[in-house]
């Protein structure tokens, strides 16, 4: 299991691969995702944005660090606000690409995250929807690097996007896969997950950049599946003795994954997890309010977004 350890209090990018970095936001909680950028070929891809305007700021400063070429390409691995919202401050020079779902999920969701947490200084962000979207796969071609763009199946999300690059043997997951933070399927699938897990693998990574957290290696798929089988395990134990998801959540408490952050995110996984054992289809619908309200029950209180 991942424990919280970040490298640094501050944001930072890590050279990954030659001309491939990540961009990690301590300590990967609520809203602090990480990014990526692709620099060979003179015109750089950049996976992923920030929540917020001065974040994103940021993450364009330290992108300037490193090369004088402005993002040809900014890729959203899915729509969450957090990865999305920066968008509008490169969209001046790049072409912005994400499945052709994300782009309809973005639109349908709008700024819905900054009422959440109406405390935090999101700044002057707006929705910047793609102009370029896909179905199954797409391949960026930055100087001698591809980029395989590829939707696996239900996830994080109904509609996730993961980068490979094969010559470097780097994945950059979005939220399909996190680092010392608890997966989260709120819209996704806990088996669906697990499928996409399966075929990651098969890809054969050294070094995993998730979507929250530190980076790692092809141990964070392992970790991810681990915890994932748990909450099919709670899920057939909750079932069996009659309890509600939320009943349960409190019953196991955080278990063996208590060093994880966010450990209420266990409730919708749990929901996720009763429904698909009913025969629930991968990303069905959900009460979204409901299942996040449980979840806040559970806490306590609305978690801190330190965004």
């Amino acid at each position: 299991m991942t424990l919280r350890s970040p490298l640094t209090a501050e944001p930072h990018l890590r050279e990954v691969a030659e001309d491939v970095y990540a961009y990690i936001q301590p300590d990967g909680g609520w809203c602090l995702n990480n990014a990526g950028l692709i620099t060979s070929g003179g015109r750089p891809a950049l996976i992923d944005t920030a929540a917020t305007e001065a974040r994103t700021k940021a993450l364009r400063a330290a992108v300037a660090a490193v090369t004088p070429h402005a993002p040809g390409f900014v890729v959203n691995t899915h729509p969450h606000g957090d990865h999305t919202f920066g968008n509008r401050f490169f969209a001046d020079r790049a072409v912005i690409v994400a499945h052709e779902d994300t782009r309809a999920e973005m639109d349908l969701a709008g700024l819905h995250l900054t009422g959440l947490w109406p405390e935090v200084c999101w700044g002057d962000v707006r929705v910047e929807l793609p102009s370029l979207t896909y179905r199954g796969t797409l391949t960026l071609h930055l100087g001698d690097t591809r980029a395989e763009l590829m939707h696996l199946g239900t996830a994080h999300t109904r509609n996730d996007t993961v980068v490979w690059l094969p010559r470097q043997r780097v994945l950059f997951t979005g939220d399909v896969m996190m680092s010392g933070a608890t997966p989260f399927c709120l819209t996704g699938s806990v088996s669906g997950s697990l499928d996409v897990i399966g075929r990651l693998r098969s890809l054969e990574p050294e070094t995993v950049v998730p979507g929250h957290g530190p980076v790692g290696g092809p141990e964070l798929l392992d970790e991810t599946a681990g915890y994932l089988t748990y909450v099919q395990r709670l899920a057939a134990e909750g079932t069996a003795a009659g309890l509600t998801p939320l009943e349960m959540a409190r019953e196991a408490g955080p278990g063996p994954y208590a060093g994880l952050l966010d450990s209420e995110r266990l409730v919708p996984n749990l929901h996720r997890a009763y429904a698909e054992a009913r025969g629930a289809e991968p990303g069905q619908w959900l009460d979204i309010e409901e299942l996040f309200a449980e979840m806040v029950a559970f806490h306590g209180g609305l978690p801190a977004c330190a965004a």
